[in-house]
C-alpha cells in the first residue's frame, strides 16, 4: 500500500480489510490501557475508531497487545526446525524472534546461516538473525568452519541480519585484538550484541566503547546495574538452563525500563510445550508485581527499538498489525494471534500452515574418518590421572586427581568409583582427530552415551563404561546424520536423530520431546543420576568455561588456557 492510499484509509474514505472492535488496547507508547477499535489494511494498522471494514470482529472487551519479540535466542537449542518452532511459539503470542545461529554456523559456516535464512521464509513468525561473532568459539577444538570479517561482509546487506551476535570473545575486544575489531568494524553501523559475564570497571568501559550495546549474561543485580549505567541494554534472560528473571527484575523501574527487555537464550522442547515462551516471562513479571503495560513493553517495543525494527513492537497507525488478543492480562491467557493483520493462531493452535519453503535443504554435517578412529584405549603413563568432575546442574566442572584404574597396561573406566572414559571425535572434515580422557559424575554402570550436540564446535562427545559401546554409540549418532544415543553391551537402547546439522530434528515437537525422554530414560537405565545427562554432556567440550574440559585436540585446562596431560605429576 503506497503512502497516499494509507492516508486515505486512515481518513476512512475506503473500507479497510479488518476492524477489531470493542477491545482494550495495551498501548506501549502511551503507557496505558484504553478502549479502542483497531483498523487494519494490507497488514498495517491504519487507525483507531469506527471504520467501514470488509471484516469486523467484536473482541468483547479483550485486551490487544503487540506481538511478543524474543530479543536473543538460539533456535538450535529447541532441537526443532524453524517451521516447527514457529508452529509452537506463534500461538503463545511470539510474532518475531532475533536468533543467533552460532551453533549451526560452527558446524556448517555460511551455509548454515543461509539455511536458517532460507528455511524461515514465508512463516507466520518473523525471523531475524544476528551474524555469529565467534566461529570457532576458540582455537582449541576443530570446528566445522572459520568465519572471518571478510566472510561477514556479504551479509551486511541482508535485510533480516540485524548486526553482530553476542561478542563472546570479550577479552579480545577489551585487548583490542585486530581480528575481533575487524568483525566489529564490519557491523559498526548495525547492532552489536554483547556477552560479558562478570566484566566490570575499566574493562567493561572498553567493551562498551567498542560499540557493544547489550548483554544477556547478567546474573547479579549490581552487575546489571553497572552495565545499564554505561548505556548497555540489559536482556533479562529466562530460559531452560539460565534463569535470571527473579534476580534482575528488581532493577527495572519506570525510568530505566525502556532499556531492558526479555530473552530466552535457550529453550528446550519440553519447556516450550509445558511452560511457554516469551509469554511465560511476561506472565512471571506481572505476577511478581510489574505493571502489565511495562511487562508488555519489555516483550515488544523495547526489543524492537534496540534492534531498529521500524514498524514493529506496537499497535499504532503505521505499524505492522502483529497483535496478541488476550483474555486475561494477569494470567496471560491468549485468545488469538495476528501477524500482519492475518489471523494466524487461535485457542492455542496455529490456524495456517507452517511449512519448510520448497527447495530448502541442509548440507551434510557428518564426515568422520572412522579408519583413524578405531581405538579409544589409553596407554598407562602414570599412576595418577586428572579427572573431569561434573558439577550437577552446572556447565562448569572441577579438576580432581585420582588413582588410575589400569588393566593390561591401559587406563580403563572404573564404574565402581564413577570414573568413566569420555572422548571427543572430530566430525566435520574427516580429519580423524580425537582425544580420550576420564570423567566423574555420569554414574554409568555399563554402556555409553553419545551426542553430536557438543558446544561450541559440535563434534561427537561420548561417555562410557567400555570402549566398544563408546564406539558403537558414536557410530550410531552419525548414522542418522547426528543426534543422541544410548547403548549397552552392543545394543542400541534409544536414539534421537537430529539430521539438521546434527543439532535439530525434522520431526514434530511432540516426537522430539518423546525421543528426548526416551534417551534420557535409557541413560537412567545405565545408572546416570543427572537430571539432564545429554545437556550436561554437551558442555563437556566447552573450553571457555572452567575448569577442565576435553576437545578432539586433548584435555584442556580452562583456567590456565592450555592443554594438559591426562596423567597428573
Amino acid at each position: 500500500m503506497d503512502l497516499a492510499e494509507r492516508i486515505r484509509m486512515a481518513r476512512g474514505e475506503t473500507p479497510v480489510d479488518l476492524l477489531l472492535k470493542n477491545c482494550r488496547l495495551v498501548n506501549v507508547f502511551a503507557g496505558e490501557i484504553h478502549p479502542a477499535s483497531i483498523a487494519v489494511h494490507e497488514g498495517l494498522v491504519v487507525g483507531f475508531g469506527d471504520y467501514e471494514a470488509q471484516q469486523t470482529a467484536d473482541l468483547d472487551g479483550r485486551f490487544v497487545a503487540p506481538g511478543f519479540i524474543d530479543g536473543h535466542m538460539h533456535l538450535e537449542s529447541s532441537m526443532l526446525s524453524i517451521p516447527e518452532f514457529a508452529r509452537n511459539v506463534v500461538p503463545l503470542g511470539t510474532t518475531a524472534i532475533v536468533a543467533d545461529p552460532h551453533e549451526i554456523a560452527n558446524v556448517l559456516g555460511v551455509n548454515g546461516i543461509r539455511y536458517m535464512l532460507d528455511s524461515s521464509e514465508g512463516l507466520p513468525l518473523r525471523v531475524f538473525l544476528m551474524f555469529p561473532s565467534c566461529v570457532p568459539a576458540t582455537p582449541f577444538e576443530t570446528s566445522g568452519a572459520i568465519l572471518t570479517a571478510k566472510d561477514m561482509e556479504p551479509f551486511t546487506n541482508e535485510k533480516r541480519i540485524l548486526g553482530l551476535a553476542e561478542m563472546m570473545n570479550f577479552p579480545g575486544a577489551v585487548a583490542g585484538d585486530p581480528d575481533v575489531l575487524a568483525k566489529i568494524e564490519v557491523f559498526r553501523n548495525k547492532v552489536i550484541d554483547g556477552h560479558a559475564p562478570g566484566l566490570t570497571g575499566k574493562s567493561l568501559c572498553a567493551y562498551v566503547t567498542a560499540g557493544i550495546g547489550s548483554d544477556h549474561e547478567c546474573t547479579a543485580l549490581e552487575e546489571a546495574r553497572e552495565k545499564l549505567r554505561l548505556g548497555m541494554r540489559v536482556m533479562i534472560r529466562q530460559g531452560s538452563a539460565a534463569k535470571n528473571l527473579d534476580t534482575l527484575l528488581p532493577l527495572v523501574n519506570e525510568f530505566n525500563s525502556r532499556n531492558c527487555f526479555f530473552v530466552t537464550d535457550d529453550t528446550e522442547p519440553s519447556d516450550l510445550l509445558e511452560k511457554g515462551h516469551i509469554n511465560k516471562l511476561v506472565r512471571m513479571a506481572i505476577q511478581k508485581g510489574m505493571d502489565p503495560v511495562r511487562a508488555v513493553q519489555m516483550a515488544s517495543i523495547n526489543t524492537a527499538a534496540y534492534f531498529g525494527l521500524k514498524g514493529l513492537g506496537a499497535v499504532l497507525p503505521g505499524y505492522a498489525a502483529d497483535m496478541v488478543v488476550i483474555e486475561d492480562l494477569k494470567e496471560l491467557r491468549i485468545h488469538q494471534v495476528y501477524q500482519a493483520g492475518r489471523l494466524v493462531a487461535e485457542a492455542g493452535k496455529l490456524v495456517i500452515p507452517s511449512r519448510m519453503p520448497a527447495g530448502v535443504s541442509v548440507p551434510s554435517s557428518s564426515n568422520v574418518n572412522w579408519e583413524k578412529v578405531t581405538d579409544l584405549s589409553i596407554p598407562a603413563g602414570g599412576e595418577s590421572v586428572n579427572v573431569i568432575q561434573v558439577v550437577p546442574g552446572q556447565i562448569f566442572t572441577k579438576r580432581v586427581v585420582e588413582k588410575a584404574a589400569i588393566s593390561d597396561g591401559k587406563v580403563v573406566s572404573d564404574p565402581d568409583r564413577d570414573i568413566l572414559k569420555i572422548a571427543v571425535i572430530e566430525r566435520h572434515h574427516g580429519a580423524g582427530s580425537y582425544a580420550t580422557a576420564l570423567i566423574r559424575g555420569f554414574g554409568l554402570k555399563t554402556g555409553a552415551l553419545a551426542s553430536t550436540v557438543a558446544h561450541d564446535s559440535h563434534n561427537i562427545v561420548v561417555v562410557g563404561a567400555n570402549d566398544d559401546d563408546m564406539l558403537l554409540a558414536s557410530r550410531e549418532v552419525i548414522s542418522g546424520g547426528g543426534g543422541l544415543a544410548a547403548v549397552r553391551n552392543g545394543e542400541v537402547l534409544s536414539k534421537l536423530s537430529l539430521p539438521i546439522a546434527g543439532l535439530m530434528s525434522d520431526s514434530s515437537i511432540e516426537e522430539v520431546r518423546k525421543g528426548l525422554r526416551e534417551v534420557v530414560d535409557a541413560a537412567r537405565q545405565l545408572g546416570c543420576p543427572l537430571e539432564a545427562p545429554f545437556a550436561t554432556l554437551s558442555f563437556m567440550a566447552l573450553t571457555p568455561i572452567p575448569e577442565l574440559k576435553i576437545t578432539d585436540q586433548g584435555l584442556f585446562d580452562s583456567l590456565n588456557f592450555r592443554f594438559v596431560s591426562l596423567f597428573a605429576t
